[in-house]
């Protein structure tokens, strides 16, 4: 299959990101492209239409290739749950739960024969693939394992893009380190080195780049400036690095980091609102009196769900909630607003029943199956028929205490997404995706804004998604404006395509 690899020397190295670009600049020119991701270890994942999880990033990724999001763009997911053990998703479904140390024993070969099986189905719809790696393809305890970088990039013969990091300090080391441990034959394939997040004037680093390539013999493809991040990140890590505005914003959102948050990528919509200063909060913090909290999707609800407790977040939440503060619950955030939440087949913990916030008048049970979908719903509130697109993922069925449910409403014509109290300050709902609808974002908001006695918001704007797709645009936008496309610029038409990767 014709393909370019982009490996980094190091996570956060801009794998993702450059990915996109180089997806979005061949589609732009009617290149039937896919992006590819063998094996990614992420909590932020994505539904396909064929109701199969794969990695945010690949869902991205296809986006700015013009396509539809598919399993076969990311066949293996891990989905990290405490005490080293990951659960495991294969082309899109749950395949088992398994320790670091016996994964490989367990999954290795049934991994490698999902990825060439998905790279087949893929080779079928389109013309060219651009595959990412994943952290460092020079892990030399895990290089005869890895599945995800110069393995793949050997089985395609692909050209491949090593991408550097300069900010982090050491990118020449980074490189010929990372090349020195390539084998012959991997090393062989890179054809291009490209250093990103570049800050300062370019002509002082002119002459390492000329030391880089002399000693390589590798060209460097291009320097991308630093810049604000424009794309979600894939795993929590990157939230350490994200700074609050220091201008003034009308509103403060505050959102609780829970060890093990799933999809915030659910909250970048609320990111781009320029009258919205998002916080990230650790659970030891203070919460201090924002305009509304967000408690958001866990991979395990009662392992963070006891840390709110011995934290003391729990009880501020519920002061908060006491003094009208609004609270949104949103999956697993939305099972810790009960009452109770039961682990009968002991999934999560070591005990069947464990008390919930107490602010909505619902008891979950933790369940073995997996609810995965896309969903259209409609909204009743905080505004009426509005339409709603999202999906849900979650391990666990949120029952009413019928005797107790007497103010609340339901949000959703589907009952079982959602409900909100009377006052309409606490929320739980299972949607993903629920942000990126910008009408019911805006009304939610004007909500808050209310309180304060502030001006509404307009709520016919954009979606997030046609947000996103502008983004897209100057991500190609930038990167072709700082990056020697040679290895791409033979793609523009498919019968010269044949020739570059020949």
């Amino acid at each position: 299959m014709k393909a370019i690899m982009v490996v980094g020397t190091t996570s956060h190295a801009g794998k993702s990101f450059l990915t996109s670009a180089l997806c979005r600049i061949l589609a732009r020119e009617g290149i039937r492209v896919t992006p590819f991701k063998g094996q990614n270890m992420a909590l932020n994942a994505y539904v396909t239409e064929s109701g199969g999880e794969i990695g945010h990033a690949q869902a991205v990724q296809a986006w700015a290739a013009k396509t539809q999001p598919r399993v076969e763009m990311n066949p293996i997911l891990l989905k990290p749950q405490g005490n080293m053990t990951s659960q495991v998703i294969i082309k899109g479904q749950v395949a088992g739960i398994t320790s670091a140390q016996n994964y490989y024993r367990q999954y290795f070969h049934r991994g490698w024969k999902a990825i060439t099986e998905s790279l087949a189905i893929l080779k079928q719809n389109y013309d060219v693939i651009v595959c990412e790696g994943a952290g460092s393809p020079a892990e030399i305890n895990l290089k005869h394992r890895d599945l995800t970088n110069m393995r793949v990039a050997k089985y395609l013969n692909a050209k491949t893009i090593l991408i550097v990091d300069i900010d982090r300090g050491g990118a020449f080391a980074h490189v010929v380190g990372t090349l020195a441990l390539l084998d012959p034959d991997e090393r062989s394939l890179i054809k291009g080195i490209v250093i990103n997040k570049f800050r300062g004037a370019l002509s002082l680093l002119e002459s390492g780049i000329r030391w880089l390539e002399d000693y390589t013999g590798i060209p460097v493809l291009g320097v991308i400036p630093w810049t604000e991040r424009l794309l979600p990140p894939e795993d929590s890590l990157d939230l350490l690095e994200r700074q609050k505005s220091c201008d003034y914003r009308d509103l403060t959102i505050k959102v609780i980091r829970l060890p093990y948050i799933a999809n915030f990528t659910d909250f970048d919509p609320l990111a781009a609102e320029n009258t919205v200063s998002l916080e990230y909060i650790h659970p030891d913090e203070m919460l201090g009196h924002p305009d509304a909290v967000i408690i958001p999707g866990s991979k395990t609800t009662i392992s963070d769900l006891r840390v709110l407790e011995k934290s003391g977040m729990a009880r501020q939440l519920q002061q908060y909630a006491a003094q009208g503060g609004t609270i949104l619950g949103i999956c697993g955030g939305f099972q810790m607003l009960g009452e109770k939440v039961l682990d009968l087949e002991g999934l999560e913990g070591d005990q069947t029943s464990y008390l919930g916030l107490n602010l909505l008048p619902t008891v979950t049970t933790i369940t073995r199956n997996k609810i995965t979908r896309q969903r259209k719903t409609i909204s009743y509130y905080p505004e009426q028929c509005l339409p709603i697109e999202g999906y849900e993922i979650h391990q666990g069925r949120t029952e009413l205490i019928t005797a107790k449910f007497q103010r609340e409403k339901f949000i959703f014509d589907d009952s079982s997404l959602g409900i909100v109290n009377e006052a309409q300050t606490i929320w739980g709902c299972y949607l993903h995706g629920l942000l990126d609808n910008s009408c019911w974002r805006r009304s939610w908001l004007n909500l808050l804004r209310s309180k304060r006695g502030l001006e509404a918001l307009p709520n016919g704007v954009a979606n997030y998604q046609q947000q996103r797709e502008a983004t897209l645009e100057a991500i190609a936008d930038f990167v072709a404006a700082n990056l020697d496309l040679s290895l791409v610029e033979e793609l523009k038409t498919h019968d010269r395509a044949n020739t570059l990767f020949a």
